[in-house]
């Protein structure tokens, strides 16, 4: 999962993230260690906040927008 390099790019810290999508930072923490597995509701409010499909997100797809 690309999510510690979107949260990087955009210069945020794992509290910061948390905050801002009303999780815990641990959580986002083990997201990113691949120690714990978003669910389908967690991925899509990670993919809306970085602007990005749900496929790039995962690592499906090199394409971070959706194909309409």
């Amino acid at each position: 999962m690309r999510l510690k390099e979107l949260r990087q790019q955009k210069n945020i810290s794992q509290l910061k993230l948390a905050m801002d999508l009303n999780m815990s930072q641990n959580t986002i923490s083990r997201y990113e260690t691949g120690e714990r597995k978003p669910g389908i509701s967690e991925l899509i409010l990670l993919a809306d906040y970085f602007d990005v499909s749900i496929d790039y997100l995962v690592g499906r797809t090199d394409n971070p927008k959706t194909n309409v």
